[in-house]
């Protein structure tokens, strides 16, 4: 990473949940950071902790297009932007296998991340093939397409000098994850955080938990 006083971290989607708690941590460490919502006009709790906010429906390329050049200098991007149950398939795929490859690609091709960078999509257990028998449900296919597509774009990535990972987050307690979850968003965000501190580049285009535990495919 660059040798700064303060790092840069964008955070794609920190409305809520995990995202929002990221970004929190982030700002408690000191970091620039940046954070995208659909709703910049409504930024709840993420309008709280002294940003940069930056309007963002992953799936719009327009949007993206004009996040992706107004960054420089970035040190860390983590996708976290997902949906869950009540949305098509169709939905889950466009967002959750399809836009963290694109937005990565539009930052890369904008230069918007600094040599040395670290990139990390969040991902899910559901999305690991092995030793699952017949349909991962919607949810499990679209993390399952996002893992094969980060695969197959890792060895570009890493000549273009970052370092990326896919990360499970854990079962946690947020809209997406049910109250019944025995994870708080506190501990995996600091598990997440943790864990990009330590990455290496014998880390680059690998699966990890947020404990810091390596994932089989």
């Amino acid at each position: 990473m660059a040798d700064r006083t303060s790092l840069k971290v964008l955070v794609i989607g920190a409305s809520r949940g995990i995202g929002l708690e990221l970004a929190r941590q982030y700002v408690g460490q000191g970091w620039e950071v940046h954070a995208t919502t659909r709703t910049p006009d409504q930024p709840g709790r993420l309008g709280e902790l002294g940003l940069k906010i930056h309007p963002l429906d992953v799936r719009d390329g327009a949007q993206l297009a004009l996040l992706a050049g107004s960054m420089t200098g970035l040190d860390l991007v983590i996708h976290n932007a997902g949906v869950g149950r009540g949305t098509s398939r169709a939905e889950m795929m466009a967002v959750n296998a399809d836009a963290p490859i694109r937005t990565v690609q539009a930052l890369l091709d904008a230069g918007a991340v600094s040599p040395g960078g670290k990139v990390v999509l969040v991902t899910s257990q559901l999305g690991a093939r092995r030793g699952r028998v017949g349909s991962l449900g919607d949810y499990g296919d679209s993390k399952a397409a996002l893992n094969d597509e980060f695969r197959r774009r890792a060895a570009d990535w890493a000549s273009r000098g970052v370092l990326a990972v896919v990360v499970h987050p854990g079962w946690v307690r947020t809209d997406m994850g049910g109250s019944s979850a025995p994870l708080g968003v506190e501990e995996s965000a600091e598990g997440i955080r943790r864990l990009v501190a330590g990455l290496t580049e014998r880390d680059h285009g690998r699966f990890w938990t947020w404990e810091g535990r390596e994932h089989p495919w």
